[in-house]
């Protein structure tokens, strides 16, 4: 008797189930958190803690919200990728993926540079005359790049242990920064003077407002562990559970953590590349303590180790599944024979990350560079999130299927929260093409985020129209 052939969802490869509860719930803690953000943030005096707040309720309360209801819908492998197919079709669908998968790429060297600047304080003053030195900074990228690729390669049940580590990591580092903030404040006062008033940005003009589209990205990560749904066990209630554990861990560790520096250093002698540990060495002299310094140094490099193994994980779905659809050369869409991980989209995206760490550094210093880097990540990834949104606005006029979590206030809520998250979306990516103030060649750094993320959409328009027809021409469209 003759045998069905398979269907397009059996015949797809399936990857092993590795993580639990409490595996997404530090994933969410380690990709949706970076003290390089409590830096930045430390780093424009107490006014940040209003834009904390600010930028919560526009970004992370909306994306929060419509991940748990998408995933709820969708938890398949792909996530955003997915949920933005089903919504539009399939160059939408492919254009999300493309958009946000290739605004990591100059992440990765950004997260590596603010790991390597950091990694300086171990070897405490033999070692900081490396913080103007190019080089140093371009090794360290590529040997961490190595170290977070090849975890990934043996596994994600391997490559999670380094994600977990740096989740613990990151609440010893909090907890050391408000320790040390705490006895300074205590016994010498406050470095920064505090009042309602200040909590608060005196104005919204430009500048506040370039400030608030960088807080805006650093809320994102809710949606990363939904690229891994086939991998999560029982991904469609996991997801939305982690989402509503972690969510307040990671709003105490960005606002203390911008209080404790501002406590323990002066606004004017901090820094976004290396304002945390300027807090913690200031601190540590100021009690007596050096020995504190080289331990938090180790702390913060092994809490951006941990996210980068993150992302390059999570990231890597979205070309692996591109490739299973087709949509991208089939190569992508290969397992490991042994690991079981996709390692050729693995192999690539860190072969592309290389590149941009080398163009991030081209004409500019180190401060320069991680700023170019910063702001081109902001506005690429921006981009997949006006589908996300726009996509849970549309599927309020769909049927809610029985499986999907209802959640209060039901559509109309829903549909406020995209709405709100949208608008922020669309404001945050223009904002954050703006150069820094204290740039000195800011029309280079402009045509840099501009030019850079227009070459990658264009690049991501060719490769899914090349792709179209090969998939045609061998009757697998």
């Amino acid at each position: 008797m003759a045998t069905a052939p398979p269907t397009a969802d059996e015949a797809r490869p399936r990857l092993r189930s590795a993580m639990g509860l409490r595996d997404v719930v530090l994933l969410f803690v380690t990709a949706g958190t970076n003290l390089q953000w409590v830096a930045i943030a430390a780093a424009a005096g107490p006014g940040a803690v209003g834009m904390w707040a600010l930028s919560f309720v526009t970004m992370a309360l909306p994306l929060a919200w419509c991940v748990i209801e998408m995933s709820s819908r969708y938890p398949e492998e792909g996530g955003l990728y997915v949920w933005s197919k089903h919504s539009f079709g399939g160059f939408a669908g492919f254009m999300t993926g493309w958009t946000y998968w290739s605004s990591n790429l100059p992440y990765f060297p950004g997260l590596l540079y603010f790991a390597a600047a950091n990694a300086l304080y171990v070897g405490g003053e033999r070692w900081l005359h490396l913080s103007q030195s190019p080089a140093y900074f371009i090794v360290t990228a590529l040997l961490g790049l190595g170290l977070g690729t090849g975890l990934n390669i043996a596994g994600l049940d391997v490559a999670k242990w380094l994600t977990n580590a740096g989740a613990v990591a990151r609440w010893l580092a909090t907890l050391l920064l408000l320790v040390m903030g705490g006895i300074a404040w205590f016994r010498f006062g406050s470095a920064t003077e505090w009042s309602v008033a200040a909590l608060v940005p005196s104005s919204l003009g430009v500048k506040e407002l370039v400030f608030w589209s960088t807080l805006v990205f650093a809320w994102t990560g809710f949606e990363a562990a939904s690229f891994m749904g086939d991998e999560i066990e029982d991904a469609r209630s996991t997801v939305s559970r982690a989402i509503l554990i972690s969510a307040p861990l990671i709003i105490a560790i960005y606002v203390l953590g911008t209080v404790a520096v501002l406590l323990a250093v002066p606004v004017s002698q901090l820094t976004g590349l290396q304002g945390v540990m300027q807090a913690i060495d200031a601190g540590a002299h100021r009690i007596e303590q050096p020995w504190i310094t080289p331990v938090m140094a180790v702390l913060i490099v092994l809490t951006t180790l941990g996210s980068l193994c993150a992302w390059l994980g999570a990231v890597a779905r979205i070309p692996f599944v591109a490739g299973i659809d087709h949509y991208l050369p089939e190569g992508f869409g290969r397992m490991h024979p042994r690991w079981g991980s996709p390692y050729v989209a693995l192999l690539t995206q860190s072969a592309i990350t290389v590149v941009f760490a080398f163009m991030g550094q081209a004409g500019t210093s180190v401060k320069g560079a991680y700023n170019a880097l910063v702001s081109m990540t902001v506005v690429a990834t921006m981009i997949p999130f006006v589908f996300v949104f726009a996509s849970a606005l549309r599927i309020q006029a769909e049927p809610r299927p029985a499986h999907a979590l209802r959640l209060p206030g039901g559509r109309p809520v829903a549909a406020f929260f995209a709405l709100v998250g949208l608008a922020a979306t669309l404001g945050a990516t223009v904002l954050a093409c703006f150069p820094a103030a204290d740039e000195p060649r800011k029309a280079l750094a402009v045509a840099k985020i501009i030019g850079m993320s227009g070459v990658m959409v264009g690049i991501g328009v060719i490769v899914y129209v090349l792709g179209r027809r090969s998939a045609a021409a061998s009757g697998q469209a």
